[in-house]
């Protein structure tokens, strides 16, 4: 379904609840299989989340898991230890097109057993669960988060527990951290010194209940629309200061661009108190889920911008660096990228009644559909955006009415 964006020029005003976090979400799902007693709330309702649900449920030997990643990462991990049970994972095709070669390699060398079905380093694979008694392994750090907290969300199951040493700087922190943060949440007591990682075995959890925050990532087309607007007053809910979530650094990113956060009990509130600078700069090593949105941020305003750590977007749902600069370019603006940055140059115009391809990546739709406050706009495949936030056209529409 694609869906047309009609220009719209009044402030946005209004309170939205954003579905659970999926990051948040996937890894305490995958803890609960070890601790049965352990129950979430606030779990989110992206396809991500429920594909999740569903695979953990199966008795099938293949499980498909579409165009999730985590669940990709996180149920290889899981499989792998699943004593006595033959898996055979798979996705998309573009599923098998995103690597996985680093997990699997430091998933064998504690001993696990696992197959490649088509091509070596990628997806389908086949995996024998069995007990893993070795407990230490190395791993690239400047790979993908997803990789190293895969295994230590299953850390805690093994008899000897985890240590993971990092081989090269380390990149994605905040999701390392967020894992542990969880973890710790649980009562399972782990440490981490930059260059090694360590996780306990622990057989019965003490705190029971977690409540997973909603989604920053999906807060950012908020922050967006905000910066975008020149009198628009936002509360997203279920937020929280001391957020596990690396994406909580739009609240200090997008003063940049003008928008103030203000923090309540569970709470935030987004409001435009000033113009915009002139030129953006920003290493989004550390968040770059949020790097789409920012840079048609960027672009919306007229303005420049050099964005880089962004080497993970290669490997996502699409090319994202390669989809951001044919997109923004569609519409008028002139984008550099390399390997990891994007460069644009700042703009006078907007082209309209452009349509955005979307490319199977729910952030591309959801980070260009801000610019409806610029130009009328045409969002291709808008129902993409169930694989992270469903109710998001529906909450853009209580907001513009």
């Amino acid at each position: 379904m694609n869906l047309k964006l009609q220009h719209h020029t009044q402030p946005l005003n209004g309170t939205i609840q954003i579905t659970g976090s999926k990051s948040e979400s996937n890894r305490l799902l995958i803890l609960q299989k070890f601790y049965n007693n352990l129950e979430i709330e606030n779990l989110g309702n992206s396809d991500d989340a429920q594909l999740m649900q569903k695979a953990l449920a199966s008795n099938e030997v293949e499980v498909d898991i579409h165009h999730a990643g985590t669940a990709m990462r996180f149920l290889t991990a899981y499989f792998s230890i699943t004593e006595g049970r033959e898996t055979i994972l798979t996705g998309s095709k573009r599923m098998k097109e995103r690597p996985i070669k680093l997990l699997v390699d430091a998933l064998k060398s504690l001993g696990a057993d696992i197959e490649y079905l088509e091509n070596e380093g990628y997806p389908p694979i086949k995996l024998i669960g069995k007990k893993l008694t070795e407990n230490k392994v190395k791993i690239n750090g400047s790979v993908s988060s997803q990789y190293i907290s895969a295994l230590l969300l299953i850390a805690p199951s093994l008899e000897n527990g985890i240590e993971i040493e990092f081989e090269g700087k380390v990149t994605s922190i905040p999701y390392i951290k967020m894992t542990l943060g969880l973890l710790s949440e649980l009562g399972i007591e782990n440490s981490w010194d930059g260059k090694k990682v360590s996780v306990n075995p622990k057989t019965v959890i003490e705190n029971t209940t977690a409540e997973v925050e909603s989604d920053w990532s999906s807060a950012s087309y908020y922050y967006s629309f905000v910066a975008l607007s020149e009198d628009s007053d936002i509360t997203l809910k279920s937020y929280k200061k001391n957020s596990l979530q690396g994406d909580s650094a739009l609240a200090k990113l997008y003063k940049d661009f003008g928008v103030e956060t203000t923090f309540f009990d569970h709470s935030i509130n987004l409001k435009k108190i000033s113009k915009s600078k002139s030129h953006i700069e920003f290493d989004l090593a550390s968040s770059p889920d949020i790097a789409q949105t920012i840079a048609v941020t960027c672009f919306g305003l007229g303005i420049s911008c050099d964005l880089t750590g962004l080497h993970t977007l290669k490997i996502k749902e699409t090319d994202r660096l390669v989809a951001l600069k044919v997109e923004i370019e569609k519409l008028g603006g002139e984008v550099e990228i390399t390997d990891n940055s994007l460069h644009l140059k700042p703009s006078k115009s907007i082209n309209k009644d452009v349509l955005i391809s979307t490319y199977n990546d729910h952030r591309m739709a959801m980070a260009f559909a801000p610019l409806l406050l610029k130009t009328s706009l045409e969002i291709e495949d808008a129902n993409v955006v169930s694989k992270s936030y469903p109710d998001f056209w529906n909450d853009i529409e209580k907001l513009i009415k």
